[in-house]
């Protein structure tokens, strides 16, 4: 098998589904020693794809979050190569005060779905180093779509997990995500002006600065939006949905109500806009 080190090979895992796209994107980096990011759900076909796909020895399992889409087939795959997982942390680890005040009020994580038994056998902390003679790689600590999100830098490449998409805009569901934690992280990838990002869904972006710029406009856009929508009357994050995404297909509007609860508590923060009851989807928020 031929393999040019400059250069990943992609997997793709077959769990389409309008959250994950055309399904999750597992990257073998290295030819001797192979680092694998995102080993996806835990599909026997997919699991031995990655296996027959590796040109040499698999000695890292890199996890950028814990997401079902992303970090389910890790202990198989660490059990069948002897690989250690290395990930920031559990499905919970790095959630705000306020995100575990939500966790413990019963309100469980959106989206792809948390993967409560993923435990890594090594930690990642930002700016550490993973280095073989085959790649060096650099993790970067990039929450927002989950507080335990890793972004890896390699070479002039960021494989950049659910952060950024070229085809849709990224979740952003409390208490695993948080807006204001995403706009920092979105500013970073763009201020370490990468030739590429590759993304944990669909097709490799290959102007990041542009993109990073229009979704960081488009978020911005969405809390206008429903600092206007506030502004003609107090409503909940499920009314604001429904207010807001006029045109999205009715199994997408739980999605849609967690996004507008992201936003409400970014703009609770900051002092835009506030309750009297506790942070939740019906509570009914107010412009201040």
């Amino acid at each position: 098998m031929s393999v040019d080190p400059k250069e990943p090979l992609r997997i793709l895992a077959p769990n389409p589904s309008p959250f994950t796209g055309p399904g999750t994107n597992t990257f073998l980096i290295g030819r001797d020693h192979v680092a694998v990011i995102d080993p996806g759900p835990d599909d026997p076909g997919h699991l031995r794809a990655i296996l027959d796909g590796a040109p040499g020895r698999i000695t890292h399992i890199l996890v950028t979050h814990a997401h079902r889409d992303h970090s389910e087939a890790a202990p198989a795959l660490s059990r069948l190569t002897g690989a250690p997982v290395l990930a920031f942390g559990t499905a919970e680890a790095g959630r705000s005060p306020v995100m575990r005040c939500l966790a413990a009020s019963g309100m469980a994580g959106g989206g792809e779905g948390l993967d409560i038994e993923f435990v890594p056998d090594r930690i990642l902390r930002d700016g550490d180093q993973i280095e073989t003679r085959d790649f060096r790689i650099q993790a970067l600590h990039t929450p927002g779509h989950a507080a335990s999100h890793l972004s890896f830098l390699w070479q002039d490449t960021i494989f950049c997990g659910d952060i950024a998409m070229g085809w849709s805009s990224t979740i952003i569901s409390p208490p695993d995500g948080d807006l204001i934690d995403y706009m920092r992280s979105i500013s970073r990838l763009a201020s370490l002006a990468p030739r590429r990002l590759l993304p944990a869904h669909g097709d490799p972006i290959d102007r990041p600065d542009a993109r990073l710029a229009e979704l960081a406009h488009h978020r911005r856009m969405r809390s206008a939006q429903i600092l206007a929508a506030l502004s003609a009357r107090p409503d909940t994050a499920s009314g604001l949905a429904r207010r807001i995404y006029v045109e999205i297909p009715e199994k997408l509007v739980a999605a849609a109500t967690r996004t507008c609860l992201a936003h409400l508590i970014a703009l609770a923060e900051i002092g835009a806009v506030s309750t009297h009851a506790e942070l939740g989807p019906e509570a009914v928020f107010h412009t201040v």
